[in-house]
């Protein structure tokens, strides 16, 4: 058995998940033991987080047995031999007088070279590169919903009995409001794969944009949950895709959200072996990830 390891996390799933980038196996190769499944605790009172040991699956390779049928011998028999018929001797004509060929002109010989020759291919078109998004610049009744979002954030917290502080800024080259929330207790605020703060998010992108003269994309994060998360599934994807090209069979991934989507997407488009397509419908929407084949259906 391998070396057991002890993986520590908000909740049993996303230690698995931490398991799985640590030791670099796909989920189907881990084997783990929960010890302590965590508790979120009261308001962040008495809560304390989830702890697994987890270990790598030995493979197996089972070599099956077919076994060998006798040939059965068969009483040939012998052929009768053909009979010979008697042949008439045919009449030999006089071969005819071939005329020899003429030889062709040297004007044809390099005729015909040229039209053997292929045609050089058309050089392909450039490709014309896309404008830069336009930035635009935030006026005074913007600044005015980013105070209410900020607000009712504030309002939120309160009503749960939190001290949180709230950040924000606005990102000119993204055109998004980036706030950032600070304090004791993120875990609460980040919940089961960052559930709770996407919610959270599309509250406060409402109040935002409820009577703007532009859609402003707000992205809300904590404890830099962003971009571990987005580490943790580019892992993920690297591994899923390796299963896949070793069995060249198809994976299917849990349930994700558009933005989660997107990095499992952006991490395998540069793989020429595997492709992804999302399926289902929302809130069960997965993607994907399929061997690639040729257009003829064989194997690359």
């Amino acid at each position: 058995m391998s070396d057991r390891k002890t993986f520590m996390a908000s909740s049993i799933e996303d230690a698995i998940t931490l398991a799985t980038t640590t030791l670099g196996v796909p989920s189907d190769r881990l084997e783990y033991e929960v010890i302590d499944k965590g508790a979120k605790g009261f308001l962040g009172i008495g809560s304390r987080q989830a702890i697994i040991e987890a270990w790598m699956k030995e493979e197996t390779v089972e070599i099956p047995i077919v076994p060998v049928k006798p040939e059965k011998k068969e009483d040939k028999k012998p052929e009768a031999a053909p009979v010979k018929k008697q042949e008439k001797p045919e009449r030999k004509e006089a071969p005819e007088k071939k005329e020899a060929p003429k030889a062709p002109e040297k004007r044809e010989k390099k005729e015909d070279r040229k039209r053997e020759k292929p045609e050089k291919p058309a050089p392909a078109p450039e490709k014309k590169q896309e404008p830069a998004p336009e930035k635009i610049k935030t006026t005074a009744n913007d600044q005015a919903h980013f105070e209410e979002g900020k607000q009712f954030l504030l309002d939120v917290f309160d009503k749960m009995g939190m001290k949180v502080n709230v950040e924000y800024n606005y990102n000119e080259e993204d055109n998004s409001l980036d706030i950032d929330l600070s304090g004791d207790e993120m875990g609460v605020l980040i919940g089961k794969r960052g559930q709770t703060l996407d919610s959270l998010q599309y509250l406060v992108s409402l109040v935002v944009n409820k009577s703007g003269e532009h859609y402003i994309r707000v992205k809300l994060d904590t404890e830099n949950y962003r971009e571990r998360r987005k580490e943790t599934l580019e892992s993920l994807a690297k591994n899923i895709a390796y299963k896949v090209k070793r069995t060249k069979r198809s994976v299917a991934l849990e349930p994700m959200n558009p933005y989660e989507r997107r990095i499992i997407h952006s991490a395998l488009q540069p793989d020429n072996f595997v492709m992804t397509k999302s399926e289902g419908e929302e809130p069960y929407r997965h993607v994907v990830v399929f061997y690639r084949r040729n257009r003829n259906g064989e194997e690359k």
